[in-house]
């Protein structure tokens, strides 16, 4: 069985929509899923302060994700909004916070994807998501991007080969069929590749990991 953590930011719902249709897929697919979203931050800029307050209710008995949920995983999504072609404060405040567990190389040949959601056609989905991939590249995961061949890939809505992008032109929980296909085929896809790195990895004697010497000198208790 292959172990799913969705870590996951949203604003009007619409990234919220698309996490829950991954966690439905891949349990479906027969994963263990670990849904968490990124802890609030003191002073979240808001535009749709009603959507905000109601998806605060809806999220209220999702745990905040945590470095175990990380370290547990054997594939990771991330979904966030765009902020000015930025992932959102609260995922980046997250992703800083992963030192203790990326440094030792905890983090390492995990299958790790990301999907976005922005206002227009053009605003920052790309951007965003290519900004996650700097970080899973530090981590050492194996980043699982959508690619082009895929046919649900071609339907009007989607295209992006990053990531599923969703377009709400401010418009609360507005997912189409057409991004919920593609985030489903995103999931199947990322599923894929951590198993097919559990069943065919090997360890590399040539490779030789970062002592516990010099991780305590990050201050990591090894």
């Amino acid at each position: 069985m292959t172990n799913l953590t969705i870590v996951f930011h949203s604003r009007s719902g619409n990234v919220h929509q698309l996490v829950e249709r991954a966690a439905l897929t891949a349990r479906e697919a027969g994963a263990e899923v670990r849904v968490r979203k990124a802890a609030e931050l003191p002073d979240p800029m808001v535009l749709d302060k009603p959507a905000y307050a109601a998806l605060a209710d809806a999220t209220a008995e999702v745990p905040n994700a945590d470095l175990d949920d990380l370290v547990w995983a054997d594939a990771i999504m991330i979904g966030t909004p765009v902020h000015y072609g930025l992932p959102a404060p609260q995922i980046l405040n997250f992703i800083d916070h992963t030192g203790p567990v990326a440094i030792p190389g905890k983090l390492m040949n995990k299958a790790v994807s990301a999907f976005a959601s922005g206002s227009m056609p053009h605003a920052g989905q790309q951007a965003a998501i290519l900004a996650l991939h700097n970080a899973f590249c530090h981590w050492g995961a194996v980043i699982v991007p959508n690619g082009s061949a895929a046919a649900v890939l071609h339907r009007p809505g989607n295209g992006a080969p990053y990531g599923t992008g969703t377009i709400s032109r401010h418009e609360a929980t507005s997912v189409t069929e057409d991004n919920f296909a593609a985030i489903e085929y995103q999931t199947l896809r990322t599923l894929q590749i951590a198993g097919a790195i559990e069943r065919g990895l090997k360890p590399e004697p040539k490779i030789t990991m970062v002592s516990d010497e010099r991780l305590r000198t990050f201050g990591l208790d090894v």
